[in-house]
């Protein structure tokens, strides 16, 4: 018996019911066959002990639903992703880079995947480290795509201590993205000019895209960026480490979940958060990344 749980995006919009109806036809009629055990959530429900002891996760909406419930996923489970709003098929759909297949594809795709021919990626994710003044230590979810640390309040500066490696420095911006190499393609890409981005990424080495990651303090100032470049813009392995000088901060993996600190509030940030094992079955996510860059 395989234990299969399904988590499907909600939001009332005709087109994802129609999705999940689809999806539940198709894993039905698979059913008998492959001897299937299949519960279905919806991500607004869904908690960490559903996904216990699952031998596959599906996934069926965007990268946001598979994003908002990813950090409930152990490394080793593995995860397909099916965007039930294909931009291809609707002008208003969804790019779903995390998701290779469709209703369209689905059943082969789903049969690739309990044969095991499916194409593993070991996904690295960000976690930041938050310990208060007064002693107590907590740890973030886990990040796909980016970490975003700055201050709550969104007209006021992010005042911080920043170390990395050998390097030290106070800045002052509108706060810290920390990206993965696949979340390039997101929040990060769109905070740099096209020159400096370009320059970023002719600068990686193949063997870097698992063990690296990238850093931009927003809106920082000229002067501080042609002096100390790696604090504006890095692709480093090295932790980060932020002493907070501000009243209250916050920290959100991929647009989920804050996290708040107050000042004095020490911030480390790496890529050992644990791994995420997405299927994929025409081309891995770095083929996926590369050719949606146009490299």
């Amino acid at each position: 018996m395989t234990n299969v749980l399904v988590v499907y995006k909600k939001n009332f919009e005709s087109i994802h019911d129609e999705s999940l109806a689809q999806l539940e036809s198709i894993l039905e009629e698979m059913s008998t066959a492959h001897h299937l055990r299949i519960e279905l959530r919806a991500r607004e429900r869904v908690r960490r002990a559903d996904f216990i002891g699952r031998d596959l996760v599906i996934v069926l909406g965007g990268d946001g639903t598979l994003t908002s419930i990813s950090h409930n996923i152990d490394e080793n489970t593995p995860v397909m992703g099916v965007n039930s709003h294909p931009l291809n098929n609707h002008n208003d759909g969804s790019v779903g880079f995390y998701m290779d297949s469709t209703l369209d594809t689905f059943a082969e795709d789903f049969s690739a995947a309990l044969r095991g021919k499916a194409i593993e990626n070991n996904l690295p994710r960000l976690r930041a480290i938050i310990d208060s003044t007064s002693g107590n230590r907590y740890t973030t979810d886990p990040a796909m795509n980016e970490l975003l640390i700055a201050n709550t309040h969104q007209y006021a500066p992010s005042k911080y201590h920043l170390r990395r490696g050998k390097n030290d420095t106070n800045q002052q911006s509108s706060g810290l993205i920390f990206s993965t190499w696949l979340g390039q393609g997101a929040w990060f890409s769109h905070s740099l000019d096209l020159e400096t981005l370009d320059q970023l990424r002719a600068s990686i080495q193949d063997d870097e895209v698992n063990s690296h990651y990238f850093v931009l303090a927003r809106d920082l100032g000229h002067q501080q960026r042609k002096k100390e470049p790696w604090s504006w813009v890095d692709w480093t392995s090295e932790p980060t480490q932020i002493l907070s000088d501000m009243h209250r901060g916050y920290v959100v993996p991929d647009g989920w979940n804050e996290v708040h600190f107050n000042r004095g509030a020490s911030i480390t940030v790496d890529l050992n958060a644990p791994k995420l094992r997405l299927l994929t079955f025409r081309q891995s996510m770095k083929e996926r990344l590369l050719k949606s860059i146009g490299k």
